[in-house]
């Protein structure tokens, strides 16, 4: 017979139950809510917990010395992240600016509860790790989009990473499933929001995408990324 820490990592048990359990009685799993643009954690801050993302986009940035603000991952729903220490087997701050996209509800465990759980539980390393791989794709993605000079191809590669993570097929193309406002785009791509407003027209305008209810629909993302190749 498997045993129950077994079963809770099977595919019909979401992560987000198994972050449930971490807790004990003293230390139970908070569930928290952010509007778009809050701050979750700063750099420096003390890495307490971990997070789950139930709903909604979590951005990750780095703020350099020169001011300017560089966006290393876009966080989709059941995406794991604050893990940092775990990996280092140091107790240190916080790395990356953690911003709410979107709004977002998130389930965070205390670090001293995650660790135990890696120690208990075999299946459960492999589980996150699953998740940072794919977290890491997405920030060498991130990085070739913002290598970009011109702010048009930018917005292309950026659109085509929304695409991938938060995209749903459907007969007009790929539509992501977000909520997006100008102003949250430009911060991503390191633009405003006047320029992010005209370059967004004017692939509207050659029928590239269109925009409803501020989701956007990329109509053929293979054509569109031959755009800017």
């Amino acid at each position: 017979m498997a045993s129950p820490q077994a079963n809770r990592l099977t595919p019909e048990s979401p992560l987000a139950a198994v972050f449930r359990q971490m807790g004990s009685g003293l230390f139970p799993p908070v569930t928290e809510t952010f509007d778009r643009g809050k701050t979750i954690f700063f750099p420096g801050d003390p890495a307490e917990r971990v997070y789950f993302l139930i709903k909604g986009a979590v951005k990750l940035s780095r703020v350099y010395e020169a001011g300017e603000e560089i966006t290393v991952a876009l966080l989709r729903e059941n995406s794991v992240f604050g893990v940092l220490s775990l990996l280092t087997k140091q107790r240190s701050d916080r790395f990356y600016h953690a911003v709410a996209f979107t709004p977002v509800e998130l389930l965070s465990v205390p670090i001293e509860q995650v660790e135990k759980a890696l120690q208990s539980d075999p299946d459960l390393p492999m589980v996150l790790l699953r998740g940072l791989s794919s977290r890491i794709i997405q920030t060498e993605m991130m990085i070739e989009t913002l290598a970009h000079r011109d702010m048009e191809s930018r917005l292309i590669s950026f659109l085509l990473i929304l695409c991938r993570d938060f995209g749903i097929p459907n007969g007009s193309g790929i539509t992501v499933d977000l909520k997006l406002s100008h102003q949250a785009i430009a911060e991503a791509i390191g633009s405003t929001r006047v320029t992010v407003t005209r370059l967004l027209g004017d692939l509207r305008d050659q029928e590239k995408i269109s925009i409803h209810k501020k989701k956007i629909t990329v109509h053929d993302p293979v054509m569109l990324g031959q755009s800017f190749a």
